[in-house]
């Protein structure tokens, strides 16, 4: 089992960055699939971005494209969420998830293990 907790949330201006952070412990000796996840109030979970395991591959949703950047760190077993330019449309509640699979997938219902959260305001 692998546990993850978030950190870096709080509030922001719009059209201002922030970094959220995941830090991944326990049995950490298997490589994990990692994406980042957010709910608003009222709204179901959605996609935000994934890594590979290796890092040699990132998709985002459409939506924070050209704005938002997933990296991670293997060797601290953390990742990390750059975001950009953010919009009021930003502010969620924002999940990291691991999944042990290979296959990078955008849907949440594929990831077991999920963090706690950490809440993005974004302020107009």
């Amino acid at each position: 089992q692998v546990q993850l907790v978030e950190s870096g949330g709080g509030l922001v201006q719009a059209g201002g960055s922030l970094i959220v952070s995941c830090a991944a412990s326990g049995d950490t000796s298997s490589s994990y699939t990692m994406g980042w996840f957010r709910q608003a109030p009222g709204k179901e979970r959605e996609f935000v971005a994934v890594i590979s395991r290796s890092g040699g591959y990132t998709d985002y949703a459409d939506s924070v494209k050209g704005r938002f950047t997933i990296t991670r760190d293997n060797a601290k077993n953390t990742v990390d969420l750059q975001m950009n330019s953010l919009k009021p449309e930003d502010t969620a509640v924002y999940y990291c998830a691991a999944r042990e699979r290979i296959v990078v997938t955008t849907d949440p219902k594929m990831y077991r293990y999920w963090g706690q959260g950490t809440q993005v305001t974004v302020s107009s």
